[in-house]
């Protein structure tokens, strides 16, 4: 990824008040993102629900924004995201918004400005793949899930 290329936000008219997302420590991968809601939102056990972020982005094309949960709601509250990493393409203009589930016992309410999710920056690459009838051999070969077992 090149520093040079341009990475621009923009609030959504409704979320001047709130903060733009940032990063929390120093070593920190992804930015927090926060609820851009009117009013409280209650999440049941088992409930999901979309929460607007308040920001709309432009990154470069080589780059996409994925969505990530909160570990600390996730430990807490089991408060996640349903699809998890989301991913914001490098063409999309409108706000951004999570999908948050609630897999805990009790009810969560959200509030508006509350640290909700991460977003990361990642650099991708476009392939274009190239049909076989044979691929190359590995030790591994088609074994899939849990093929290594759980212990050591």
């Amino acid at each position: 990824m090149n520093f040079n290329d341009n990475f621009f936000i923009q609030k959504v008219e409704n979320a001047k008040d709130l903060n733009l997302p940032k990063y929390m420590t120093s070593g920190s991968a992804g930015l927090d993102l926060c609820a851009n809601i009117e009013e409280d939102v209650l999440i049941e056990p088992s409930e999901y629900k979309v929460i607007n972020t308040g920001i709309k982005i432009s990154i470069p094309s080589n780059c996409e924004a994925q969505l990530r949960p909160r570990s600390g709601l996730a430990l807490k509250y089991g408060i996640t995201l349903l699809n998890s990493p989301g991913t914001i393409d490098s063409d999309y203009r409108g706000e951004i918004k999570v999908i948050l589930i609630n897999h805990g016992k009790d009810p969560f309410i959200i509030k508006r400005g509350d640290r909700i999710a991460q977003m990361v920056i990642s650099q991708i690459l476009n392939v274009q793949f190239e049909e076989t009838y044979d691929l190359d051999n590995t030790i591994r070969g088609d074994k899939g899930f849990g093929h290594t077992g759980v212990s050591i």
